[in-house]
């Protein structure tokens, strides 16, 4: 009768000292060797004195001849293996892993123990476990290679659904043959009157009116045919106007579908069309326009921008740096962006540009930020020089106030502003004081402390010498 090994899961042979008679020691440990790929031969005191292997593939086995078998292996294995040479690994199957330290590797073996009682000595069976460990490798590698696939194709698959779904024009999926609705895009359930996620499994000729359907059918068996044929005009169930359906077949998992396309009648401008009249009104307004990537490289620009800068195209400046054509290099366009990223919008910054040829015009600038992953940025140019050049001498050259004097930062440097600043405080001085002595030179020089030499030369470079001399 077979009976449960101390080890638990294995069944022996009902009388191995039968069998075992005849054999030699020799064959025996032949037999040792066949069930695993190495042999370790272990005294009491848990030293390895003599070695078998299966194949020469084991020979850096017998450098771990006169060593404790604890101190061939790796630190996490130590425990495994006082466990098993002190009987304490009653709980297992009697095999256990252990990982040696080869030459800039771990070599994983699976060891089982036998222990001699007459003579205190122990014997190690070991499988070489490093196949098994390249093949857990390569089915780890699998498993992340179809994890890595599966991700790839539900990106790809959030792309297509939010693309499809964004689109202006119509547009829904049906079946080749029953004209079933797979799916459609929010556009289609508008065009149609249809409340979302209501239309899927329903037939597409019941959204048509009945006056057209055998229009729309004729069609399609003619669109399977030749796929050039003019899209078919039709109405949608319960509406007036028509519209035209294009229809493309294709076929996946051996099965016919129609995409079908809603080009709207020209009631229903698209917003498609509405965006070209957008790009095509940006494109002729007087007012520059610009728009550039996070680095200032110009992404696209009008024409009025071009005409600015005195480039010879609009395409010319694709790709160029904005930072060197507005304001100060890198100055102004900071401070922009500063006040975008905390205000969003930006209106009437003064500024100058820099045109390809060296020169300056005074200008105000309207931007705005749109945020993305890299965001991207929209200024308005409007050209000031001109009006600049028709205010009054005066209202130009000499800054009345404190709000006017502050308008110059970024168009003039500090110490400029702070000379005219200088400027300012004195004439307001010399008129303050001219009032107060009832425009009296004499007393006005004197309360300012200054000679009268000094005040009128301070007079005629205000140009307040056509003050009347009351003396």
């Amino acid at each position: 009768m077979h009976k449960p090994t101390p080890r638990g899961l294995a069944i022996t042979f009902s009388d191995p000292e039968v069998l075992a008679e005849g054999f030699s020691k020799r064959d025996i440990f032949d037999l040792a060797c066949s069930a695993g790929d190495i042999v370790l031969a272990i005294d009491q005191n848990r030293i390895i004195r003599d070695i078998a292997a299966s194949s020469m593939d084991y020979v850096f086995a017998n450098r771990w001849i006169g060593r404790r078998w604890t101190d061939t292996v790796t630190v996490e294995s130590r425990d495994k293996i006082d466990a098993m040479l002190d009987g304490r690994d009653e709980g297992g199957n009697g095999w256990r892993q252990l990982n040696h330290l080869g030459d800039g590797e771990e070599v994983p073996v699976s060891y089982r123990v036998i222990e001699s009682p007459a003579t205190g000595w122990f014997i190690a069976i070991g499988r070489d476990l490093r196949s098994v460990a390249t093949l857990q490798q390569r089915v780890l590698k699998a498993q992340q290679a179809m994890e890595r696939d599966y991700l790839n194709l539900r990106q790809a698959e959030t792309r297509y659904r939010l693309l499809f779904d964004t689109i202006a024009n119509p547009v829904v999926i049906t079946d080749g043959e029953t004209h079933q609705i797979q799916q459609a895009n929010q556009a289609f359930y508008l065009a149609v009157g249809a409340a979302p996620g209501s239309l899927e499994g329903k037939t597409l000729l019941a959204r048509i009116d009945p006056a057209d359907r055998d229009a729309v059918v004729a069609y399609l068996g003619a669109a399977l045919v030749n796929p050039g044929i003019a899209a078919v005009s039709a109405r949608f169930a319960g509406q007036q106007d028509a519209r035209q359906l294009s229809a493309t077949a294709f076929r996946q998992g051996g099965r016919q579908y129609w995409l079908v396309s809603v080009i709207e009648s020209a009631q229903h401008v698209s917003a498609n069309q509405a965006d070209r009249d957008m790009l095509e009104m940006v494109e002729r307004m007087p007012d520059a326009f610009v728009l550039s990537d996070h680095k200032h490289r110009i992404i696209v620009a009008n024409r009025a921008f071009a005409d600015l800068v005195q480039a010879g195209s609009v395409e010319q400046l694709r790709g160029m740096s904005l930072a060197g054509m507005i304001g100060r290099r890198d100055i102004d366009l900071a401070l922009l962006r500063k006040q975008l990223a905390s205000d969003h919008v930006v209106r009437n910054f003064g500024s100058i540009v820099h045109d390809l040829n060296g020169g300056e015009e005074a200008v105000e600038i309207s931007a705005v930020m749109i945020e993305r992953d890299q965001p991207i940025y929209g200024y308005s140019v409007r050209n000031v020089s001109r009006r600049e050049r028709d205010l009054p001498p005066d209202a130009q050259d000499a800054p009345r106030s404190v709000e006017q004097l502050t308008s110059l930062v970024g168009r003039k440097t500090l110490k400029a502003i702070v000379r005219e600043s200088t400027d300012l405080i004195e004439r307001m001085c010399i008129e303050a004081a001219l009032v107060h002595t009832a425009d009296n030179r004499a007393s006005a020089a004197e309360i300012l402390g200054l000679s009268r030499q000094s005040l009128y030369a301070k007079l005629h470079r205000h140009g307040l010498g056509n003050l009347t001399d009351r003396e």
